[in-house]
């Protein structure tokens, strides 16, 4: 490949990765056709994106953005794995993937500059809360400690009621209420 080819295909990775900081890198050699459509359709459905990438000129493209440390497992057949509603679900779903197809291998993710390398490790990404999940936690453990003390604040009251309808009851059935010391 000429110089000026290697150049245009590092240009249009630098623009097509461009707004990717998270991705995943897998190998779909070896797949079946079929497989490997319901694979890309499942996935295009989720607006999770599969794209074939030459290693060495991917590199290149990667250096000084966020996937460069995808760099060091970039060998073989590659694909990139990107976008969705996070790098999680990406990994959730290829993990899910993996499982049907024997042909799948998870190299790779890199998630805000940490690389997971191999299966375990992507494996180990999709078992991470993504964003609105994390999001969704963190404000629980905000709102907690205020719904306690609402609880602890409006429980006695709702005992006092209570004690108070109980003796309505009993008064109203005509039994007598014991003075208690």
């Amino acid at each position: 490949m000429s110089k000026p080819i290697k150049n245009m295909i590092v240009a249009d990775y630098k623009k097509r990765f461009e707004d990717v900081q998270n991705a995943l890198v897998i190998d779909i050699r070896g797949i079946e056709a079929n497989t490997n459509n319901d694979l890309r359709v499942s996935l295009y459905q989720k607006d999770i994106h599969i794209t074939v990438i030459k290693n060495s000129l991917a590199k290149s493209a990667f250096a000084d953005t966020p996937l460069e440390g995808l760099g060091n497992v970039l060998s073989g057949p590659s694909a990139l794995a990107y976008g969705g509603d996070s790098v999680v679900d990406v990994a959730r779903e290829l993990v899910d993937w993996a499982k049907k197809i024997d042909e799948l291998e998870l190299k790779a993710a890199i998630l805000d500059g940490e690389l997971f390398e191999g299966h375990d490790g992507v494996k180990r990404l999709s078992d991470y809360p993504t964003k609105e999940e994390a999001q969704a936690t963190v404000i629980q453990l905000v709102l907690s400690p205020a719904g306690n003390l609402i609880k602890a604040a409006t429980s006695p009251g709702s005992n006092i009621a209570s004690v108070i309808e109980e003796i309505k009851t009993r008064l109203e059935d005509g039994k007598t209420i014991d003075k208690i010391a």
